[in-house]
């Protein structure tokens, strides 16, 4: 195939990914100088589309970059008025009390958020500052120069058939180049894990962890709502299987945020994380919520988990790091969008500095140094040894363990170090011989949903002509490997039912991949034990469209 010819775009900065990280950067960037040249690229067909958390948000983020938030109306407006914990089995549950839980944990000055709206709110905000926002643009591939420094990137190519030959509609997409590249892709992003790979950002770190959290938004009776109240639970129905709990927040107009997080180290291969999700609604105090509601959204994506010690080095030459791209989630808060905002507003002043010393394309280290030595580090070190401590003695003794550690943290020295985390997440699933089936109770199309159906809730659509964005390295892993050793854990571990293994006519198993299903969670890239299956970016404007996410 001929090579494609592309037209060019010049820019100061290219910033990939709409979301906070990658738009406050660009604010940042406008607030510092009005004439800098900054576009944002988005792969959603609007900004907040691809845009899933929780949300409790710590507005530190925001207050940074945009002290005047609520004057300019941002879509902040729901404080946490109410913090509960729970330990559930099956039947009942125990609060625990909130006075020894570590001062981090508070959640007093937080506020209950839609991230897709607060992004969306951000948008407007960057635009009134000049800054130059496509979104259906997905980023397809990386652009290098000539001593190898990531000089920009592939937008907008659309059109190509199924085989990867262009169409008769095909646009080969633009180039645009900047005189530095930021990646915040969010989670497992494809031009990120190309960048961490190639300029081998993740030695001497430890492997990135990963969580896979669903959520669906509920509007509930009216007499059971309590606005700004905020639920976390853990136990029951995962105990001893996988790490993982829940959440349940109260926003306005009388809708719940239901949500449910199982870590991807789990060892058995037959274990269902949606499945997991739907039976914990079943739980007396999630079930008597929810009765009489309607359930008006769901979806899905990966959470770094790894934390301080699996964060790769942010920077190369002409590009850096933003976000979740590289891990700043803090665990045990369930909370990384404010450090997002701190990311992307220290990676604009740094880039700004440097353009404004006449350089460009080289590797920004004062990002580097703000974010490891600043707020961010700072956030992330206090709670580093939570999770190896789940993955290694399991949920009470973290508790303690984990709890312990935080506390000597507040006053800025740890017993325990640095833990390391271990395997990788797919490398942490066992041959199913190992282990039992799970038998998992059928959805009552009342509280609980399969999977099918509530992907209908995410609004998902992909152009079924284009050439899969979920490719194999090798078309015969599925079934040599991941069906014969592992009973097939993608068809399981995947939310939105993307993967199905059924018979084909001599009555062998067939691997089928629906990527018209796939809500861009990554789960599959990340879990897979072979390491097979690759997510890349489908065309602009495709995937699941969040409407309050």
């Amino acid at each position: 195939m001929a090579e494609v010819e592309r037209e060019a775009m010049e820019y100061d900065v290219v910033i990939v990914g709409a979301g906070p990280a990658g738009l406050s950067a660009a604010i940042r960037l406008k607030q510092l100088d009005a004439d800098i040249n900054v576009v944002v690229l988005e792969k959603g067909s609007e900004v907040g589309a691809h845009i899933l958390s929780g949300a409790v948000l710590d507005p530190c983020g925001i207050d940074a970059l945009i002290p005047d938030w609520k004057e300019k109306g941002a879509p902040i407006t729901v404080p946490v008025k109410e913090d509960n914990f729970y330990m559930l089995g099956e039947a009942g549950q125990v609060r625990v009390p909130n006075f020894p839980m570590p001062p981090l944990m508070n959640n007093h000055g937080n506020y209950i958020v839609s991230m897709g709206n607060v992004c969306r709110w951000m948008a407007e905000q960057a635009e009134e500052l000049g800054v130059e926002i496509f979104p259906g643009m997905a980023c397809s591939e990386l652009v290098y120069g000539e001593n190898g420094e990531v000089k920009g990137v592939v937008a907008g190519e659309f059109g190509k058939e199924a085989d990867g030959s262009h169409g008769a509609s095909y646009e080969p997409g633009m180039e645009l180049h900047g005189k530095y590249v930021f990646l915040g892709e969010g989670v497992r992003g494809s031009l990120s894990k190309q960048v961490i790979e190639k300029f081998k950002l993740g030695d001497g770190k430890e492997p990135q962890k990963y969580g896979l959290g669903m959520k669906e938004i509920w509007e509930i009776d009216p007499a059971k709502h309590k606005e700004g109240t905020v639920t976390h639970t853990m136990g029951w129905p995962l105990g001893k299987n996988a790490g993982g709990g829940s959440f349940i927040y109260h926003l306005d107009n009388n809708q719940v945020y239901v949500g449910f997080v199982v870590h991807l180290n789990y060892k058995n291969p037959y274990l269902f994380p949606y499945m997991e999700f739907q039976r914990f609604k079943h739980h007396p105090i999630v079930a008597d919520l929810l009765e009489g509601g309607k359930r008006v959204a769901y979806g899905a994506r990966a959470i770094t988990e790894g934390g301080w010690q699996s964060m790769p080095k942010l920077v190369a030459p002409g590009v850096a790091l933003l976000g979740c791209s590289a891990g700043m989630v803090n665990v045990p808060r369930i909370k990384g969008n404010h450090n997002a905002m701190l990311s992307g507003k220290a990676a604009a002043e740094a880039a700004f500095a440097a353009i404004q010393a006449g350089r460009s394309a080289d590797e920004l280290s004062d990002y580097e140094v703000d974010v490891r030595d600043g707020a961010i580090g700072a956030d992330l070190k206090k709670v580093r040894n939570v999770k190896p401590f789940w993955s290694k003695y399991g949920l009470t003794a973290s508790l303690m363990l984990g709890g312990l550690d935080m506390w000597t943290n507040t006053f800025g020295f740890s017993l325990f170090g640095t833990q390391s985390h271990g395997k990788t997440d797919a490398a942490s699933t066992e041959e199913a011989s190992k282990h039992e089936p799970f038998d998992y109770p059928k959805p009552d199309g009342k509280i609980s949903f399969d999977r099918l159906t509530n992907v209908s809730f995410s609004m998902t659509n992909h152009e079924e002509s284009q050439p899969p964005h979920l490719t194999l390295k090798d078309p015969e892993v599925p079934v040599k490997v991941d069906y014969a050793q592992y009973a097939g854990p993608s068809s399981r571990y995947c939310p939105a039912g993307v993967y199905e293994f059924v018979e084909d006519d001599a009555g062998k198993p067939k691997f089928v991949i629906n990527f018209q299903n796939c809500v861009h969670c990554k789960t599959c890239d990340i879990k897979d034990p072979a390491q097979n299956i690759v997510w890349t970016t489908p065309q602009g404007g495709d995937g699941p469209n969040y409407p309050n996410m």
